[in-house]
């Protein structure tokens, strides 16, 4: 028990960390929805795991009503993730998440049909998702690339993407 408040304050000094309108932990801990949908994800992962599928899925629906972030319960998620203005967000059941991570609100990690076995995407640690990204599919393994020239760079297997957004 006293491992998971460590996380959660883990997870707090990092959002202060990163948004520079957070001035104090106590922000965070009461204003951030982000920061809530991880509490209620974490309390939904465990019931999931002890095979309490139904109140898992309660939890994380009730959840997405208060704070406007989907996290499916089956999800894995690392350490330190950042979701920003987490409107919209939609995490989905077999969605891998690394380490250090930021997304950005109107996000999804989805699936295509009806597949029972790996059908979400894979991120690496220390990947940012920016606003309105929809990825979709398992063969996704996103990991930050070298080449930061580019507002995005993302590296799926072997194969670089870039993108980038009008500043104009």
């Amino acid at each position: 028990m006293l491992k998971c408040f460590k996380e959660l304050y883990e997870d707090a000094k990092n959002i202060q960390k990163k948004d520079p309108a957070a001035r104090t932990i106590l922000e965070v801990l009461f204003l951030y929805p982000g920061f809530h949908a991880l509490i209620f994800y974490k309390i939904s992962h465990f019931l999931y795991r002890k095979r309490l599928l139904f109140l898992a899925r309660f939890i994380s629906q009730v959840g997405r009503f208060l704070t406007g972030i989907e996290i499916h319960p089956g999800a894995k998620i690392g350490r330190r993730l950042f979701m920003d203005h987490g409107m919209g967000i939609v995490i989905g059941e077999t969605a891998k998440i690394g380490d250090d991570c930021t997304i950005y609100h109107q996000v999804t990690l989805g699936g295509t049909g009806k597949d029972s076995i790996k059908r979400h995407p894979k991120l690496g640690n220390n990947v940012l998702v920016g606003a309105g990204t929809k990825i979709l599919r398992s063969y996704s393994n996103w990991r930050p690339c070298k080449n930061w020239r580019r507002k995005y760079c993302f590296k799926i297997d072997t194969i670089e993407l870039y993108g980038s957004w009008r500043t104009d």
